[in-house]
């Protein structure tokens, strides 16, 4: 196949009129790397005309998970070898992330010199969604989860992201506010503008009003140039509010006239500016409860409270917890470099009896521990923290006894019922000495009925 390098005219030759007709997306690249072919596949595959692509440096038109360090076809090229059905994802021209897999092959001319380069991908997203559903889970951006709970969650998500309603995410520490939220706006319109955090329970209110805000020159001793406050750096994004249960009175107040004409003034400034933002904030706290205690404003919760998210605990969520580990240990195997396979069935068990007061957050952190022990491998016992261990010998040895004391209150309540309350009898069918009975049944707290009265003999 003689692939021809030029400006792009109608398809005339039979070989063109194949790679038209295919549905593989093919491109082709010259020396400089600049696209030279691009079939209808590929403007079908990547939502980029033909027309946009041509000339252009192929890495400005696929956005490939490979590109930075990985490049497939800068590969072939430098070694000469064909890759075949390399794993990876592009990013179209909507932003959305599609699996594709590519093939690679080096270009020459007629005297055998390289000019450049082919490769032809196939759009995975179909297979990705069906294995996805086979796998009974859910992916979200990056939130993936097994769990009935979670899969509600994100069934909304892409219809709160297209809408530019503040949204309120609640749930415990440690269950993936912050992950949630930026998932809401890499899906949304402004996915293309900034992501701005604020811890508010991390800074005190006279250095949170500068953080929102910002401040000009002279505003305050030490305030020798402009400062541009978060709403300003998020403008055309997203502006997460983390704990916001925590800002002060005062500060709610200010918040509020924002929310309200989407207008704030720097300290020290004499003119407000707009606020491009859309809002994402995020609790641990009931803010009803917050409200009706007097410690947060009512106008301001019904404000922030337009879209209501609620996390689930781990705890109940545990299909997650070997998902949320694997992911876990892939990404510690990258930033250490090391080879550790996973969790063996004993320490995936225990991770799965766990309680989880610290949620993900502290999978995250019971994962990362054990990569200090574990080199390489699978995670045994042995190398996860000591009190998770031990607290599983608590939570045995708690239950065995509960189990114990129940058995042995049911079997003495029995013998009593079947005897009457009659204890010396009840004593001998248990096989055990009365004296023992009554030390147990006072240990026990077991309650017996009283005794009848006996009647006086008449004289």
């Amino acid at each position: 196949m003689n692939i021809k390098f030029r400006d792009y005219v109608p398809v005339q030759t039979l070989d063109e009129v194949i790679l038209e007709s295919i549905s593989d997306g093919v491109f082709s690249v010259d020396e400089k790397w600049r696209v030279s072919f691009f079939n209808r596949a590929a403007e079908e595959i990547t939502g980029i005309p033909r027309e946009e692509a041509l000339g252009r440096l192929c890495s400005e038109v696929f956005r490939s998970s490979m590109c930075e360090a990985d490049c497939a076809l800068r590969q072939t090229i430098k070694n000469g070898k064909p890759i075949i059905g390399k794993s990876c994802y592009i990013i179209d021209a909507t932003g959305r992330r599609i699996p594709i897999s590519v093939s690679t092959a080096v270009l020459r001319n007629n005297q055998g010199k390289v000019i450049g380069g082919a490769e032809t991908f196939r759009d995975l997203s179909e297979i990705e969604a069906l294995r996805h559903e086979l796998e009974g889970r859910v992916q979200i951006g990056d939130i993936v989860s097994h769990s009935p709970l979670m899969q509600r969650v994100c069934e909304v998500l892409p219809a709160i992201a297209a809408s530019p309603s503040t949204v309120l995410i609640t749930g415990q520490t440690g269950t993936g506010k912050e992950l949630m939220a930026r998932s809401i706006h890499t899906l949304s319109p402004r996915s293309n503008g900034p992501f701005v955090a604020v811890n508010c329970g991390a800074l005190p209110d006279t250095l949170l009003e500068s953080e929102f805000f910002g401040y000009r020159a002279g505003a305050f001793t030490g305030a020798v140039k402009d400062k541009p406050g978060r709403f300003a750096l998020a403008a055309g994004g997203t502006l997460f509010l983390d704990e916001i249960g925590e800002i002060s009175a005062a500060l709610q107040i200010r918040l509020l006239r924002v929310l309200q004409e989407r207008v704030f003034e720097p300290l020290g400034a004499t003119r407000s500016e707009t606020a491009d933002v859309r809002i994402i904030a995020a609790t641990n706290k009931d803010l009803s409860e917050e409200v009706r205690a007097g410690r947060f404003r009512e106008d301001l919760y019904y404000r922030i409270n337009v879209v209501h998210l609620e996390l689930p605990p781990l705890e109940k969520r545990r299909e997650d917890i070997p998902i949320l580990a694997r992911h876990f240990i892939n990404r510690f195997n990258l930033l250490q470099n090391k080879d550790v396979k996973g969790l063996s069935a004993e320490a995936l068990s225990l991770l799965m009896a766990y309680s989880w007061p610290g949620n993900i957050r502290e999978l995250e952190n019971v994962i990362e521990r054990s990569f200090v022990l574990c080199q390489k491998g699978l995670i045994e016992l042995k190398h996860l923290p000591k009190e998770l261990i031990d607290g599983r010998e608590g939570y045995v040895e708690l239950n065995m006894r509960a189990t114990r004391r129940a058995s042995e209150e049911d079997a003495i309540m029995l013998a009593l019922k079947k005897n009457n309350f009659n204890r010396m009898a009840a004593a001998k069918e248990l096989g055990i000495h009365k004296s023992t009975l009554f030390r147990k049944i006072r240990k026990l707290g077991i309650r017996l009925p009283d005794k009848p009265k006996r009647k006086k003999a008449s004289t």
